[in-house]
């Protein structure tokens, strides 16, 4: 059964923060929101997490997972960013982007796309996901948590709990999320392709 964790949405109390990234760092799996919708996390290094990540979402080897980051150094820690995609990437975060990128040498190898080795990369603007950030010191991660047959992320806490409680070690209650994922723009190649319109206005990548 997963722990219930009801955050406040402008104010998360540290305690329970705590309590979630430890969660975490022992090998869970938590559900959590984000500036979009909620998403799935876990350790960067965490095998068996992104496995059941794999399972609950049963994703390809081709799924581009996201690093959540908490600012955009952060970020550069973990990705390639040449000089206009670095400006273009800092004009656009923290907000409900993901973008495609080739990935640096911190990233774990089976985190990769297998052909392109790149790896998506987002900086939220949610002051739950940026407290989980600060407190685990690393990046999350992630994946939408959009189950099979749904054609919407599931956006409530009582209903992720209702649908995935046996299947998670934490869920962070945080009030309703958006009903879309990120906006997916894949910046590995010389220009900008926009992969998934969602809650990110795309126009600016077009």
């Amino acid at each position: 059964m997963a722990r219930y964790l009801d955050v406040h949405p402008d104010n998360p109390q540290p305690r329970l923060i705590r309590e979630a990234v430890d969660i975490v760092r022992g090998g869970g799996l938590i559900a959590y929101p984000t500036d979009s919708s909620y998403a799935l996390g876990c350790q960067i290094g965490d095998r068996a997490g992104v496995e059941r990540i794999r399972d609950l979402r049963r994703l390809g080897e081709q799924h581009h997972y996201a690093l959540v980051c908490r600012d955009f150094a952060q970020l550069g820690q973990f990705v390639q960013l040449d000089n206009w995609v670095f400006r273009l990437v800092k004009a656009h975060i923290p907000g409900p982007y993901t973008f495609i990128l080739p990935a640096s040498r911190d990233v774990p190898r089976r985190l990769l796309h297998p052909k392109k080795r790149t790896v998506g990369a987002r900086v939220p603007d949610n002051r739950v996901t940026q407290a989980l950030l600060a407190e685990l010191g690393e990046p999350l991660l992630s994946s939408t948590l959009l189950l099979p047959g749904d054609e919407e992320p599931l956006t409530q806490g009582w209903e992720i709990k209702d649908r995935l409680d046996h299947s998670l070690d934490a869920i962070i209650d945080a009030g309703e999320c958006g009903k879309e994922p990120s906006t997916v723009v894949d910046l590995s190649g010389d220009e900008p392709e926009v992969v998934r319109r969602g809650a990110g206005d795309p126009t600016p990548f077009e």
